[in-house]
């Protein structure tokens, strides 16, 4: 088998992948483009600060965005770059609808470009402590920065639902006390709790419809999903090493609870 047909193969492979596997980082807020282009722009931001732009992130429950993930390739593993709609736009559907993934990639020269949403944040709060310094592209008039790096790894288990992933993301988010969350629970006790929820896979799925998602879902074995409400608020912090975050197979995504 020659290279070029060995690369081709890699990134059909990496197509099923749809939008598994992915959270972007909440980082600066930005303003909406007025661009119609359906090519990719590219432009620089600076954020004036390296403190956490709490303010840009605050109010987050609820609202909706999307991703598109612009995906390398090295010896057959995935490592994908995140851009991510919030806080510039809500992914309005028609555009989002409209955008071609090989048309994305093409055009920002890249093997694969994942779409991944429309999705739902489920935190309250985030705070950014990455770099000040981001970059824009405008995806067919859907502004969106870069808000994270993603390890894929190898192309044979991107699309396998409850195994972890490395997000370099350098962000603390919190649930605040009253809110509801929404927990996995593995085998071994590791708890993750739903930072996201995805209408990807099912567009009908709603946040009433996750009280009872536990009975949709195939579950590995000795695993349980739960939900709570909080007595007290839950933080989440990323910033001194990488998010380790996994979906289920519906798409909705769960990060790993500090110290479980």
């Amino acid at each position: 088998m020659n290279s070029s047909t060995s690369h081709a193969r890699t990134r059909r492979a990496l197509t099923t992948v749809g939008g598994a596997v992915l959270f972007a980082a909440l980082a600066a807020c930005g303003s909406s483009s007025s661009s119609s282009s359906s090519t990719t722009d590219t432009k620089s931001v600076t954020s004036s600060t390296s403190k956490p732009t709490a303010d840009a992130a605050a109010g987050l429950h609820g609202k909706r965005y999307c991703e598109v993930l612009l995906v390398t390739l090295t010896n057959g593993s995935g490592t994908g770059d995140v851009y991510n709609s919030f806080p510039m736009n809500e992914c309005p559907q028609a555009q989002w609808a409209a955008l071609d993934a090989g048309t994305i990639a093409k055009d920002a020269g890249v093997p694969l470009a994942v779409l991944n949403g429309p999705r739902f944040w489920l935190m309250d709060t985030i705070k950014n402590y990455g770099p000040p310094d981001t970059v824009s592209k405008t995806f067919g008039g859907i502004e969106m920065t870069k808000r994270a790096t993603v390890d894929i790894g190898p192309v044979a288990t991107a699309r396998v639902p409850y195994m972890t992933h490395d997000v370099n993301r350098s962000v603390v988010f919190s649930f605040r006390a009253g809110t509801r969350i929404y927990e996995l629970t593995a085998a071994d006790g590791t708890s993750y709790v739903m930072q996201t929820w995805s209408q990807q896979t099912d567009p009908t799925l709603d946040e009433a419809g996750l009280a009872t998602l536990g009975s949709r879902l195939a579950l590995p074995a000795g695993w349980k999903y739960s939900s709570r409400v909080l007595d007290q608020p839950l933080v989440v912090n990323t910033r001194t090493e990488p998010g380790h975050v996994l979906q289920d197979e519906l798409g909705n995504s769960y990060s790993k609870l500090a110290g479980a």
